[in-house]
């Protein structure tokens, strides 16, 4: 699974935040709302790109300007982030213990819940 770079990372924010195609103008507008120094196009196309390579999104190429969307949420996205790191350590039981000490009563509760089936 592709990690991401803190451009990237606000790029896909804005695509999993819209629902539908986005564009990257549709991405810079938004970018240019909340960043001090917003990106110019070409640098969001290129992030685009970046991210297609890196299968997190595919874009439509059939219109003008090209249209991307996400291949998976944020939710399976981060999940399986967490599968792999789980996945690289020698010692799951320990990541897993280090990372329930670490969570707040209510997180607690719903993982008790969803490993009990009922979530």
């Amino acid at each position: 699974m592709a990690t991401l770079g803190e451009l990237e990372r606000a790029v896909m924010d804005v695509i999993w935040d819209h629902s539908g195609l986005v564009t990257a103008y549709d991405v810079k507008d938004v970018l240019d709302s909340s960043r001090e120094r917003p990106p110019a196009v070409t640098t969001l196309l290129t992030v685009l790109s970046r991210l297609a390579r890196k299968g997190l999104v595919v874009s439509d190429r059939t219109a003008r300007p090209h249209r991307y969307r996400a291949v998976a949420t944020r939710e399976e996205y981060t999940a399986e982030l967490m599968h792999e790191v789980l996945g690289d350590s020698r010692d799951r039981h320990a990541v897993l213990a280090r990372f329930v000490g670490g969570v707040s009563n209510d997180e607690a509760a719903a993982l008790r819940t969803l490993l009990k089936g009922n979530g």
